[in-house]
């Protein structure tokens, strides 16, 4: 994990906001960190972001820093059971 990089994608792809990604956002990450016909390196990297952009935006269809940062520190899942069992304990 270099945080400088990881900085660099929010500075170059997060117009919406300064600290999440946008569904369109998250494409144009994607096109401009293609390498030329690697079609299979392509949709790896697409499957991954899309997966990852449907179980974790927020309401307002923003993916967060902190989420993506999740990702890369291995905290994830264990923050996406921590919301979940608080929305359960709420009902």
């Amino acid at each position: 994990f270099v945080l400088s990089k990881f900085e660099e994608i929010f500075k170059k792809h997060a117009h919406t906001h300064p600290d999440a990604l946008t569904s369109d956002e998250v494409a144009g990450l994607l096109k401009g960190n293609r390498v030329p016909k690697d079609y299979k390196g392509w949709l790896a990297a697409w499957t991954e972001w899309k997966i990852l952009y449907i179980l974790c935006k927020d309401k307002k269809g923003l993916l967060h820093k902190e989420t993506i940062r999740a990702v890369y520190d291995g905290s994830l899942f264990e923050r996406m059971e921590k919301e979940r069992l608080a929305a359960k304990k709420k009902e």
